[in-house]
């Protein structure tokens, strides 16, 4: 499903707005992804108010952490296609999951916070999954 733009806008400026890097083609993912140096959080952004509204708050806390990774991503399921599916690509064993919160260190996914993870816990218990990674990997 294709959701538009004016819908989705919101959700997308409340990860930019705290310096999340939105990859909107599959050669931004490509690009960020292939680096094969540093560490990376990539939100997989969706719709779904039921865990992707409280994906994106623990997503945003992350940002705050003492110890965080490189880069702050995000690409939107449900919109932008490509570059979701080439997302998910580098996320492999994991299937396919929206929203979902993946982190990668060198160029290889080291944990991945899948959607059955986030759907009924409070972003402050997402957030805690979150820096407890970023304790072990910063």
């Amino acid at each position: 499903m294709n959701y538009p733009e004016q819908m989705c806008a919101p959700m997308r400026a409340d990860l930019t707005s705290v310096g999340f890097v939105e990859l909107r083609t599959p050669e931004e993912v490509t690009d960020l992804l292939d680096k094969k140096e540093g560490t990376i959080l990539l939100m997989v952004n969706s719709v779904c108010g039921c865990a992707a509204g409280n994906a994106r708050p623990a997503a945003k806390m992350a940002t705050e952490f003492d110890k965080k990774v490189d880069v702050f991503a995000t690409v939107f399921a449900g919109q932008d296609i490509g570059a979701t599916a080439k997302a998910r690509e580098y996320m492999a064993p994991f299937p396919p999951s929206s929203p979902c919160i993946a982190v990668f260190k060198d160029g290889n996914i080291v944990h991945c916070i899948e959607r059955h993870h986030i759907e009924g816990r409070p972003a402050e218990m997402i957030a805690d999954n979150i820096k407890d990674c970023f304790d072990q990997l910063c």
